[in-house]
């Protein structure tokens, strides 16, 4: 069996820890049962030699196969990792919506996927991250008596994501730390605002509003003092005709938002201008995780 999960894109700027997306760019995970359990890992993580025995996947898969059949077995797992480590594209959540799907197939059972949401929750809190790895596309979502209530919008293939990977990661612990205890009352209705009208330009696929809705005064600014060439690389995407530029996340990804028909010249300006970074230009994904017979 082969599992695809996209990467994500959380917060959206004032969106923090409700609003995401997802991208064509996917962690693959091919798995069956075998004599001897074995894991072979490609691309990220191919250097650490430590992640084929302290492995996320396998603590989570097997924590829930056992849940489900009271009993473990011994499986070839072999991981093809796309989506970078801390850079603020849902690498954890991506990790984890794979490790409870594939438990759930292997184990005989239907693969529900609102039941991997809510059990995705054990082990991320982030509904705007887990959330479109899980169904894709445009997500507002909530947490209620731990069950995730959301609202999805396809995106449109007018647009594209031109991503901006730096070199170096950015901890999501280490990045809360540095946000405030409080915040005023004018920083908490701008993000309420324009978080809801964030959700309602993508919903009505009023792409030309998004940079008017995506401006944040919550988190982004603080977190960008600890790699400051991000924000020149926003000041660039905006004068490359960027419909939104923000931080990926807690970064530190810069997702930018372009129309198709710029995105090529874009990512030449970015990639131009941030040599040490690396920029990929990326379809949404409207799909959320894929299971394959391999």
């Amino acid at each position: 069996m082969k599992i695809l999960v996209p990467a994500t894109s959380a917060n959206l700027g004032p969106g923090f820890d409700a609003l995401g997306l997802a991208v064509k760019l996917y962690n693959v995970v091919n798995i069956q049962e075998a004599k001897f359990s074995s894991v072979s890992i490609s691309g990220e993580g191919s250097d650490n030699i430590s992640l084929k025995r302290n492995n996320l996947f396998i603590s989570v898969f097997n924590e829930i196969f056992k849940e489900l059949v009271s009993s473990s077995a011994n499986f070839r797992m072999v991981f093809e990792n796309n989506i970078p480590f801390s850079r603020g594209l849902g690498s954890s959540s991506a990790v984890i919506i794979s490790a409870i799907a594939s438990a759930y197939a292997m184990a005989g059972f239907k693969v529900d996927k609102q039941t991997i949401l809510n059990k995705a929750l054990i082990y991320e809190n982030h509904p705007d991250n887990i959330t479109p790895a899980v169904f894709g596309g445009f997500i507002s979502a909530i947490v209620s008596n731990n069950v995730v209530h959301f609202s999805k919008s396809e995106i449109s293939d007018d647009i594209r994501a031109v991503v901006v990977i730096p070199d170096k990661p950015m901890n999501t612990n280490q990045s809360r730390e540095i946000l405030p205890k409080s915040y005023t009352l004018k920083e908490c209705v701008n993000n309420i605002s324009h978080a809801a009208f964030l959700a309602t330009c993508f919903l009505q696929k009023k792409y030309d509003m998004l940079r008017l809705a995506s401006f944040d005064m919550l988190h982004e600014d603080r977190r960008m003092v600890a790699l400051p060439e991000l924000f020149d690389v926003r000041k660039t995407a905006y004068e490359n005709a960027a419909l939104m530029s923000c931080l990926s996340g807690s970064g530190s990804t810069f997702l930018n938002i372009v129309y198709k028909n710029d995105a090529i010249n874009l990512k030449t300006k970015l990639s131009n201008k941030f040599q040490n970074f690396k920029v990929e230009i990326f379809d949404f994904d409207n799909d959320g995780f894929k299971l394959l017979q391999s």
